[in-house]
């Protein structure tokens, strides 16, 4: 299995191998060449008396014999000719029904039986999927199982292990999309009606030419039966020359002695690969008619051919680009090389397919047959199927010994200091029994037990139950401001006073629903806001654990502070007014939402209240409670509005007494007065906590502190 993280791109063409190494660079829009080879056939492969699976082979070795590519990936390219491409627009569908839409197009797109052909398929970027897949297209991609084979066996005749094997037309996408197309918008902005401009692609070979058409999401490719080798199979004919011969004339066309009867022999060539150029892209260009040709450029060595670029770009009408570097790659030991740079056109395959083994391509479809890959993982494991076949075997011969060895030494005849093994196994089996007895009556008692506990609950909490309510508007009462002598203020708004409107109390499954829609508004108190330490260390305490005493937990549901509450309760709310609004009097703190934090929730909060309780002798007694003992948590001022200036009766006057102090005779109206008012809406979360359950809480605080004290004085 590769493990080094390179990958070798190997393009076996007609004319020659190319072979480029590269590794994955730190940004992922770059990528390392280390190593390159250029391989040039001694005769052409389609060449007459030449042997194609001879020469591949020598070129194999050759490679072999100045590189290592042990722990490497490789991915090798067939020709666009050997395979078949299809794009298809699928209809709105589920994005989970997909492959199974695409395995039915894939019968009746491909010619032939599915078993006998190797594909592949990818989803191209663009549409909308949130559940339901919209404006889809999916590349399919298909080729015979024979010819992939044949692709295949020189590598294998040779050692090398393929791991990836892709159509020439589809490098050559994946190489522009890496290295020239590198300001295409995000995918989920792509418009279909208004796409980006595409690009045109001649890459020129020996037999072929392919021409791929993209905009960066959309691609197309067709292969012309044009290529490189008409050109010398053109001046043969009309010059009467050897096929070698001829090659070289047109390799050195520029420098013939007579240029113009080789370019002559050469224009039915140029004629002929200019009408297919031009009928594939006006084909192109009747399926897509939104589609904008932006540039076009031309790759393959082929492209050398003087004159060949500006014939072209003249009857085209595009300017046609050579792509002599790459703006992508980097590695100066291979770009600067005089062999790379001198066949440079010739390794824009490799650069694609070395971006796709490096998983930075966007098209990552294999052609490699699936019975290959299958073959190499189980070779690749069978070394650690042997190695834990032999463990185990060793494991199991282990213990067969040990418990052998253990089976002699419980022997019911041996005798372990006068006393028989069958005499010790038997009292064993008796104190078995009778654990066996013990825990069967202890489950029996326990039963009894929580009978008789759940009927004294219902007892008490029938009593308990109405306490609850009482004690509950008694801390709401007492927490409500109050004059701190017996004269009441003449001045409304200098009243310490609340008035309540309305009080309202609901249950709720999940506090912490309720709290979601509050906390905005919530302020906790200073012992909630500033974390707890520990006096000797300086370092955070760990919390209390729930349910102890003046901890203020209430319950095993309480959520820490700023967390919020959890679990069922009750909401409790109370919406009211008050006129202590003199801000000249009292400031910022005194009027207001701060009035109502202040003096009445800060109460709720941290405050102590005298509640009534029956000792143990049955006497009443009065202890003090915590708000939070009680289970009110989390009281919050909802959403506090501007103060406001309202009319009210003027609170001077005794009742019945306004009209004649000058009240309206006609209507029968009191004085009236002007008010600063600030109204209010309070709610809080309250778990009911029984005084039975808090006189627990507290017993068992005092417990845990005892036993702490007494850790600490034995330490």
């Amino acid at each position: 299995m590769a493990t080094s993280g390179a990958v070798w791109a190997i393009d076996v063409g007609n004319c020659a191998l190319k072979a480029l190494k590269c590794r994955a660079h730190e940004s992922e829009s770059m990528i390392v060449a280390e190593a390159f080879d250029y391989i040039e056939y001694p005769k052409i492969l389609t060449q007459p008396g030449a042997e194609p699976t001879e020469l591949i082979l020598e070129a194999l070795r050759q490679f072999l014999s100045r590189n290592s590519v042990q722990d490497d990936r490789v991915a090798i390219s067939v020709s666009g000719q050997a395979g078949l491409a299809r794009f298809i627009k699928l209809p709105p569908v589920e994005a989970r029904k997909i492959p199974d839409i695409v395995r039915y197009e894939a019968k009746q797109q491909i010619p032939f039986d599915l078993n006998d052909v190797v594909w592949d398929y990818q989803r191209l970027s663009g549409g909308s999927d949130e559940g339901f897949a919209l404006e889809t297209e999916v590349g399919l991609f298909a080729m015979k199982r024979d010819v992939a084979s044949r692709s295949i066996e020189p590598f294998e005749r040779v050692g090398i292990d393929v791991d990836v094997l892709q159509l020439a037309p589809l490098a050559i996408y994946n190489f522009v999309l890496f290295d020239q197309l590198t300001d295409l918008p995000p995918p989920e902005e792509y418009d279909p009606d208004d796409p980006p401009e595409s690009i045109v692609v001649i890459s020129m070979g020996t037999d072929a030419t392919d021409l791929v058409i993209t905009n960066g999401f959309r691609v197309w490719q067709r292969s012309v039966p044009i290529g490189g080798g008409h050109f010398t199979k053109a001046l043969t004919k009309e010059l009467k020359l050897t096929f070698a011969k001829a090659e070289h004339l047109k390799r050195n066309a520029a420098t013939a002695q007579d240029t113009k009867a080789v370019f002559q022999a050469m224009r039915p060539v140029f004629n002929d690969l200019l009408t297919e150029l031009q009928r594939s892209i006006g084909y192109f260009s009747s399926l897509d008619r939104n589609a904008k040709i932006g540039r076009v450029v031309a790759i393959g060595n082929a492209m050398k051919l003087p004159g060949l670029r500006r014939y072209l770009s003249q009857n085209l009408g595009f300017e046609i680009e050579r792509i002599d570097e790459f703006n992508h790659l980097v590695g100066p030991s291979v770009l600067a090389a005089p062999a790379f740079k001198d066949n440079a056109l010739a390794f824009s395959v490799c650069y694609g397919l070395a971006v796709q083994a490096l998983h930075r391509a966007k098209l990552k479809t294999n052609l490699l047959p699936r019975e290959i890959v299958k073959d190499r993982l189980i070779r690749a494991k069978k070394p650690w199927a042997i190695a834990a076949a032999a463990v185990l075997l060793l494991a199991c011969t282990l213990s067969f010994v040990k418990y052998s060895v253990a089976l002699n030494s419980v022997d019911a005849a041996r005798r372990v200091d006068g006393v028989a093994w069958s005499e010790a196994e038997s009292k064993s089996d008796s104190l078995v029994q009778r654990a066996a007895n013990l825990r069967s009556e202890d489950q029996t008692i326990r039963g009894e037990f929580e009978t008789i506990n759940q009927i004294g609950k219902h007892l008490v909490g029938g009593v308990e139950g109405r306490v609850i309510w009482l004690e509950a508007l008694k801390v709401l009462n007492e927490a409500l401001p109050r004059e701190l002598g017996d004269e009441r203020p003449e001045n409304v708004e200098h009243r310490r006073e609340l008035h309540i409107r309305a009080i309202d109390c609901h249950y709720v499954p999940d506090l912490a629903v309720w709290f979601a829609g509050v906390k905005q508004w919530y302020h906790p108190s200073p012992e909630e806001a500033k974390p707890a330490t520990d006096p000797a260390a300086g370092t955070p305490a760990p919390a209390a654990p729930p349910g102890t005493g003046d901890a203020g937990a209430t319950g095993d549901a309480a959520a820490a502070p700023g967390e919020g509450p959890s679990g069922p309760g009750w909401v409790i709310q109370l919406v009211g007014y008050h006129h202590h609004n003199d801000f000249n009097k009292f400031g910022s703190r005194g009027v207001g939402p701060e009035y109502v934090r202040n003096e009445f929730i800060s109460k709720l909060q941290t405050g102590k209240f005298k509640l009534p309780r029956m000792d143990e002798k049955g006497e009443i007694v009065m202890e003090e409670v915590s708000a939070k003992e009680l289970g009110f948590e989390y009281v919050t001022l909802i959403d506090p509005r501007k103060i406001e200036k309202v009319q009210i009766p003027d609170p001077s006057l005794p009742p019945g007494a306004a009209l004649k102090a000058g009240g309206d005779s006609a209507t029968g109206g009191p004085k009236t007065v002007d008010v600063m008012q600030f109204n209010f809406r309070i709610e809080m979360c309250w778990r009911k906590t029984p005084p039975t359950e808090r006189y627990l809480k507290r017993l068992e605080a005092a417990q845990a502190a005892a036993e702490g004290a007494g850790n600490s004085g034995g330490q």
